[in-house]
């Protein structure tokens, strides 16, 4: 019986050193897995390892800012806050100390003076229960520093705020169809995207890369003595000048806000171009938006974006087609009022007893659609008439720096189509395909290509990483075209008794073409017949010798189907910039302006710099009585003209508050800042008036305010 009971456990025994054999084969095979395989359940063994030894911080990139072509700054990015409170009473250490809300009728009844929310709404935040913190809503986010520090003026217990960054339009709707805009991303980073304009078609570059610092972690997140640290700086987002002048945009939205007095229009749009360079200095659409709220009405820019029938504008580009195929005859005649198509379809003109036997340059200038379609008939066909359109830029896209341009359509295949489209109806176009195509006319014959940036700057280095310059397509017409041309929009504008006498300046010196096309119904294949279903515009050049401008305006449904709307201000922006240009009939004197760039005075000796800029009849202006400059406005590689003033700020402990009256509004913000005075503005263009008086001593957390104004108008 022993004997059995002995081998019983030598078997046993045999079997579970077998066993633990086998255990231990096994756990050889697992850590030879383990060293030898990246990926084990799906798990990146390495990646694993890092996450959990190393910790890694991000650098976020600074978006770019925008500029105007004169510097304006246009859009910034600055920090932003969420108010947030703190319920819990798990916080407070010290009684004394109160680290959470304690009195929430009381923080209610403060913050309400600040806050856009009722007292009431306020405290329904502040009532929540079972929660560590609370938010007050889309009214407690995006908070300014001025607001923040209104708020920790109250001194509140519990009431903190989160630090994040968005983006802030200093002009509110100034431009804003161009510039666009950008906004947080939704999933909390601080990352911000551009949505609209030059913010969304430049996002990449604006937006930079951002950076990171990575290193090895001990249990409690501190690094580990003697490991290396990797960083990788970030590349800040570069800074875009536009070709927009401040001043010029101004006056186009200034004029668009006085003819809305007067009139009404489901929308208007306004564009001036460089007429020798094709460079847009300035555009507006109305109804506009301010992008710091975002209350838009049409995301589509109607520049680049929402083509329509241009209408007779387009007979401008028709008659250079006939004459540039060799055609045209300016004194060949033909009846006005009517024309029977051969399907019998009665195409006429606005005045449909018309004016008798007429020329077809008095056609023009009369804006006849019956002679448009006599010169088709009798010397053109669709061929000829589409391939010049196309020369010119329509129906394809004029590539400019903003996103979702349209190319238009010009199809047109039947015999009505035709006639048409040779007045500008059944065809679609953009404005800036319109500014394209006029540019042919202010540049013998040449055609350019229009642009809205002037150049991409490095915000670190100064760099120019992209710059814009003016852009040969090709010839399109001869000289001979372009001078009749000018002379029939001549005639069309300042002759007697035609259509564009609505635009006739006293100096004569604007030419153009009018513009009235239908809408279409879109529930039928006709057209809207109601008194206000029209589109009315104007392109034009100033002035007629030597041009310097284009200028392009439609409107759509104004009031009683009237030209006054676009008539009443494109005159008031041509005045003003006539004025702005030194050339309109009061000028009799021409000022030679010449452009330099700043040297750097900082550092250097009072006396020293004052001899420089006198030798070179440089304007200055010294602030204070010390004997060494430290800070300048204009900086350093700035460019500025001989006009210009340079302000230079000495190491003197009492300087006062200056006069800056007069001054730009770049100009005045540099210089006061500089002097540690906190700036606001209201309005755009030159200071008119400033909130603290000259002479006033300069204390700590000074704010003044700059009240401006255009400083060139028309009465």
């Amino acid at each position: 019986m022993k004997k059995k009971q002995k081998r019983n456990n030598i078997k046993y025994s045999a079997f579970m050193i077998l066993f633990a054999l086998f255990l231990f084969g096994v756990m050889i095979l697992r850590v030879s897995q383990l060293a030898l395989s990246e990926t084990i359940d799906g798990n990146n063994l390495k990646e694993l390892a890092s996450k959990r030894t190393t910790r890694t911080y991000t650098l976020p990139a600074k978006r770019g800012s925008i500029y105007s072509s004169d510097n304006e700054l246009l859009v910034q990015t600055v920090s932003a806050y969420t108010l947030i409170a703190y319920l819990d009473s798990s916080r407070t250490v010290k009684e004394s100390d109160p680290q959470h809300v304690v009195d929430k009728e009381n923080t209610a009844k403060q913050l309400a003076t600040v806050l856009d929310l009722s007292e009431e709404e306020i405290l329904r935040y502040l009532q929540k229960e079972n929660v560590y913190q609370t938010e007050f809503g889309i009214a407690g986010k995006g908070l300014s520093e001025i607001t923040k520090k209104k708020i920790e003026e109250l001194n509140l217990p519990g009431i903190s705020f989160i630090e994040n960054y968005k983006r802030y339009y200093p002009k509110g709707d100034f431009a804003s169809y161009t510039v666009g805009y950008a906004k947080n991303e939704s999933d909390g980073s601080s990352k911000i995207k551009g949505e609209m304009g030059v913010e969304k078609y430049y996002d990449e570059l604006l937006s930079g890369e951002d950076g990171f610092i990575t290193y090895q972690k001990d249990l409690n997140g501190y690094q580990i003595s003697g490991t290396n640290v990797y960083k990788q700086d970030a590349i800040q987002g570069k800074d875009i000048y536009l070709t927009l002048d401040s001043n010029v945009q101004f006056f186009i939205e200034q004029a668009i806000k006085n003819a809305d007095v007067d009139f009404d229009w489901e929308w208007f749009t306004l564009t001036v171009a460089d007429a020798k360079t094709g460079a847009i200095l300035g555009t507006a659409t109305s109804p506009s938006f301010d992008p710091n709220i975002r209350n838009i009405s049409n995301y589509l820019d109607l520049l680049v974006a929402s083509p329509y029938e241009p209408g007779s504008t387009m007979k401008t580009f028709t008659y250079m087609a006939a004459m540039e195929n060799g055609v045209y005859d300016g004194n060949e005649t033909y009846e006005s009022g009517t024309f029977t198509t051969t399907d019998g379809t009665v195409i006429g003109d606005w005045n449909r007893n018309g004016w008798g036997k007429i020329t077809f340059d008095k056609g023009y200038a009369l804006s006849s659609n019956v002679g448009v379609i006599n010169i088709i008939n009798r010397h053109m066909n669709s061929l000829m008439l589409r391939q010049y359109y196309k020369s010119l830029g329509f129906g394809k896209k004029t590539r400019i720096s903003l996103p979702n341009e349209s190319k238009g359509n010009l199809e047109f295949k039947y015999e009505t189509e035709i006639y048409n489209a040779g007045f500008g109806q059944g065809i679609t176009i953009t404005p800036i395909q319109m500014i394209q195509a006029m540019t042919s006319l202010t540049n013998d014959g040449v055609l350019l290509r229009p642009y809205i940036v002037k150049k991409v700057v490095d915000s670190d280095t100064g760099e120019i990483i992209i710059e814009n310059q003016k852009e040969e397509i090709e010839k399109v017409a001869s000289s001979t075209t372009v001078s009749k041309m000018l002379s029939l929009m001549d005639d069309c504008v300042n002759g007697s008794f035609n259509t564009g006498s609505g635009y006739r300046l006293e100096s004569g010196k604007l030419i153009g073409k009018t513009g009235t096309s239908q809408i279409a119904d879109e529930n039928s294949k006709g057209y809207l017949t109601g008194t206000e279903d029209i589109i009315s515009s104007f392109a034009g050049v100033y002035p007629k010798e030597n041009p310097q401008i284009i200028i392009y305006a439609a409107v759509k449904r104004p009031t009683n189907g009237q030209q006054k709307p676009i008539a009443s201000a494109v005159k008031e922006v041509v005045g003003n910039v006539s004025k702005y240009y030194g050339n309109d009939d009061s000028s009799t004197t021409k000022i030679n302006v010449e452009k330099y760039q700043v040297e750097n005075y900082i550092n250097q000796k009072v006396d020293s710099v004052k001899t420089t800029l006198d030798t070179n009849g440089i304007p200055y202006v010294i602030l204070g009585n010390g004997e060494k400059v430290v800070k300048q406005t204009p900086e350093k590689k700035d460019t500025i003209t001989n006009k210009d003033t340079i302000y230079l700020i000495t190491n003197d402990s009492e300087i006062n508050v200056p006069d800056v009256t007069n001054m730009s509004s770049k100009v005045a913000k540099s210089l006061l800042e500089k002097l540690g005075i906190k700036v606001i503005l209201n309005g755009v263009g030159y200071v008119e008036s400033q909130s603290i008086p000259k002479d006033t001593k300069i204390t700590d957390d000074l704010e003044i305010t700059l009240n401006l104004s255009p400083k060139f108008n028309v009465e």
